[in-house]
């Protein structure tokens, strides 16, 4: 049984969230609307999870003593990641010390935190169909890994980095040393290690939602959401739907690959099947063929289309999966979501056309609050449920081009 506490008093179940952005801002909102104390960290003031949460707090959350310093003196009973640029050997150690419980635990969080350590793990320790693939950590060797096998056209990644940065697509000899420099300059942490992966020539990608939850027995049980279709661009998500159609084989295959990660991901440090929560898979799909991709332990980008989409979305589902709660996974009704970026390089912006874009049939426009906007950071979603999903996508993105967001 599930007991839940009274915020703000000496009952209160207490989580925090390592990163207050976007998504962490929605996992916020689903964990108060059960009467969970929030405490929201971020390395800025004022990001958008900190304007909901019960307690914000401010931290460079790579710095070990930060971050030490912080769970031991709010000591919440969760402790949720909700980015990959964290000390994890701190939330490894305090995990192992009983201090914390981690979401989904620790060592997953240490895992996914690098596109390394989570693709040795799929490829070679799960034995899981990926792209041909070299680490590399020099532009010598960059060049040799492309020449002894992985070949043109290619992609090259930071192993730490989000949102696309530094990713780029690599045609020929003449684009090596711009992919690197690019790479070494939209690392998370700065210039280091890099991965090249051969290009797989896929029909479409999607995200499959995959969660973790007690059962009515007390045992963890997998759970899927109906698969998401996305494009991105140089890496980051612009447009997502749900559902997307496949193939009855590969969306056996989809789900067989995400769950054999899921699953080694939910193994605590005591080698008990521990960890729960949504993770976000990332897969490539040609016919009925499946490729995994990447995998994120917390909600994704690309399913902030279940807002419209799902009757639990999956902010609900990670909260309610996390607490011990019983989920659904339902669909209630196709549906699509299209990015509103900044398109300007300001502080405290204003957004033209709302009233405008939510004329457009079955739309929804949230707009995350983000103190400072760039020209392509996301600053806000357009959401459009129908029957039909191309028409949702086309609607999606009609809202989305009306928001006009400007300096003041």
């Amino acid at each position: 049984m599930t007991t839940l506490g009274t915020p703000l008093s000496p009952s209160a179940t207490r989580v925090m969230l390592l990163g207050s952005g976007e998504l962490g801002k929605e996992v916020l909102i689903a964990l108060q609307r059960l009467g969970v104390e929030t405490i929201a960290v971020d390395r800025y003031d004022h990001a958008p999870g900190q304007q909901v949460a019960h307690h914000a707090r401010t931290i460079t959350m790579s710095d070990p003593a930060q971050l030490k310093a912080l769970i031991e003196a709010e000591r919440p009973h969760l402790v949720v990641p909700e980015i990959e640029a964290i000390a994890t050997p701190v939330l490894q150690a305090l995990e192992a010390a009983g201090v914390v419980r981690v979401i989904p635990t620790a060592r997953a969080a240490r895992l996914t935190m690098d596109r390394e350590g989570i693709r040795r793990l799929a490829a070679e320790t799960l034995g899981l169909p990926t792209s041909p693939y070299k680490f590399c950590d020099s532009l010598e060797e960059l060049q040799a890994a492309i020449d002894a096998g992985i070949g043109y056209p290619c992609i090259v990644k930071p192993v730490m980095s989000s949102s696309g940065k530094g990713q780029s697509k690599i045609d020929g000899p003449a684009d090596v040393k711009t992919a690197w420099d690019y790479a070494m300059s939209g690392g998370r942490v700065g210039p280091g290690r890099i991965i090249v992966e051969g290009f797989i020539d896929f029909d479409y990608e999607i995200t499959q939602l995959t969660v973790r939850a007690l059962g009515a027995d007390g045992q963890i049980q997998t759970h899927f959401c109906d698969p998401i279709g996305h494009v991105q661009v140089s890496g980051d998500y612009v447009e997502s739907w749900q559902p997307h159609p496949m193939t009855a084989t590969a969306l056996a295959e989809s789900r067989r690959i995400a769950k054999a990660v899921t699953d080694d991901l939910g193994m605590g440090h005591d080698g008990q099947p521990s960890g729960l929560g949504l993770f976000g898979v990332e897969l490539f799909v040609k016919g009925d063929q499946v490729w995994f991709s990447e995998v994120s332990p917390r909600p994704h980008d690309t399913g902030m289309v279940t807002m419209i989409t799902q009757w639990q979305n999956e902010f609900e589902l990670h909260a309610r999966a996390i607490l011990g709660l019983p989920v659904s996974t339902a669909l209630k009704s196709p549906g699509a979501s299209a990015v509103i970026y900044g398109g300007v390089d300001a502080q405290g912006i204003v957004f033209d056309g709302v009233d405008e874009a939510m004329s457009v049939p079955n739309s929804e426009i949230r707009l995350f609050g983000k103190p400072e906007s760039f020209v392509k950071r996301r600053m806000g979603v357009a959401l459009v449920h129908d029957a039909d999903v191309e028409v949702a996508r086309t609607q999606a993105k009609q809202a989305a081009a009306l928001v006009k967001p400007r300096a003041r």
